[in-house]
């Protein structure tokens, strides 16, 4: 069996199931989502957490996902292997660990749901972030050539970034640790869960705008998703308070069009070298 492909994100996350190995998936790493030395850490966490949803079947959706990135992922043939922990009737929780040529890249524990079941009630003092128009932020297009050189997946995007938070694209980096702005497919996919996995790690490394350039990877992710998605833009901010002993933490909001929080993250990363 081979997953639906839809759009270039689907072609990404793409399984196909192994005809005699129960719960293992076959997947191809494609070069457009690399950045810096390797394949994004989003997108990857995306591929583990479609493996789970396809051993879930009543529970299709992450609702909680942590990841420990052990090596770095290249473009090519990749192989997941799943195992259920637990199967119950509001969650199930399973693991997932993805390798290549008999090297584990990541290792994965997930609790699935179904997020369309969910309850309605939002009881919350988190506020979206106060963002210009996508037409007054500041494009792909416009970023540094050495950056997409770095950073292929960024073609992939559609990002409108808050010009508040990019003075470090014109060596003015602010010292703030924020970057913010507007996310959405460039094929024009909506947004679904799993997207919002690759919407977490989709934002240059907050640690440009601390002055700090360069590729900044991943040791854990961990992502909280709260709602379906709404079609339409997704606004994204990505910030960090402390960076000490060669690591930070970059925190990540994601906010859909209806003005929902739809997914937190938090993940710790080595500071660029």
């Amino acid at each position: 069996m081979t997953t639906a492909i839809r759009s270039e994100f689907d072609r990404g996350i793409a399984l196909t199931r192994h005809p005699e190995e129960a719960g293992r998936y076959e997947a191809e790493l494609g070069a457009g989502w690399q950045i810096g030395g390797g394949v994004n850490g989003g997108l990857l966490l995306a591929v583990a957490g479609h493996a789970l949803s396809l051993e879930h079947e009543s529970h299709p959706d992450p609702v909680s996902i942590s990841g420990y990135y052990l090596s770095a992922s290249t473009p090519g043939p990749a192989t997941v292997r799943t195992e259920v922990l637990r199967t119950g009737r509001g969650l199930s929780t399973g693991t997932a660990s993805l390798s290549q040529d008999g090297v584990e890249r990541l290792r994965v524990v997930a609790s699935h749901g179904d997020l369309s079941a969910a309850d309605g009630e939002v009881r919350t003092s988190a506020r979206p972030p106060q963002l210009p128009p996508p037409e007054q932020c500041i494009g792909v297009e416009h970023a540094p050539k050495e950056l997409i050189a770095e950073a292929a997946l960024l073609e992939r995007f559609d990002l409108r970034l808050d010009p508040a938070t990019v003075g470090w694209a014109l060596g003015q980096p602010s010292g703030n640790g924020l970057i913010q702005g507007w996310f959405r497919l460039a094929d024009g996919r909506e947004p679904d869960p799993l997207l919002l996995l690759l919407v977490a790690d989709a934002l240059p490394p907050v640690t440009f705008d601390l002055g700090m350039p360069g590729w900044a990877p991943t040791v854990e992710l961990t992502v909280h998703l709260r709602a379906k998605p709404a079609p339409g833009w997704l606004r994204v901010t990505h910030a960090t308070r402390n960076l000490a002993g060669g690591y930070f933490e970059e925190d990540a909001e994601v906010w859909d069009e209806s003005g929902r929080l739809v997914a937190q993250s938090r993940q710790l990363a080595r500071a660029p070298r």
